[in-house]
């Protein structure tokens, strides 16, 4: 735990949020989180729309191939991570969408 810690001491999270902002302000608005258990980290999470997180992963510069794909909820929801570096702080993008229910074998089109 980081007892005793003081908003200057998120001030990187805090900075690259701003800069974020102003570079890109265009794009979707996450669930924001900075939090003092990872003092130099920017959360960004999505849910519902994968495109909103695939936008910001572009944005940011993380490779495709950076991405990893998990499930939850016994296989229900896709989650998708990834990191990225941005003025100093760690970006983490992480998105929650409904998986598609599997087609019923001898289904009507």
């Amino acid at each position: 735990m980081n007892e005793g810690l003081r908003l200057d001491d998120l001030a990187v999270p805090l900075r690259a949020l701003r800069l974020l902002a102003a570079d890109f302000g265009h794009l979707a608005a996450p669930t924001v989180a900075v939090t003092t258990i990872w003092p130099d980290r920017l959360e960004f999470s999505f849910h519902g729309d994968l495109a909103d997180f695939e936008a910001w992963r572009d944005a940011l510069g993380i490779a495709p191939d950076a991405v990893e794909h998990r499930t939850q909820s016994g296989g229900r929801t896709r989650v998708l991570l990834a990191y990225g570096q941005y003025a100093g702080a760690t970006v983490k993008l992480v998105a929650y969408a409904d998986m598609a229910a599997p087609a019923l074998a001898g289904a009507a089109a």
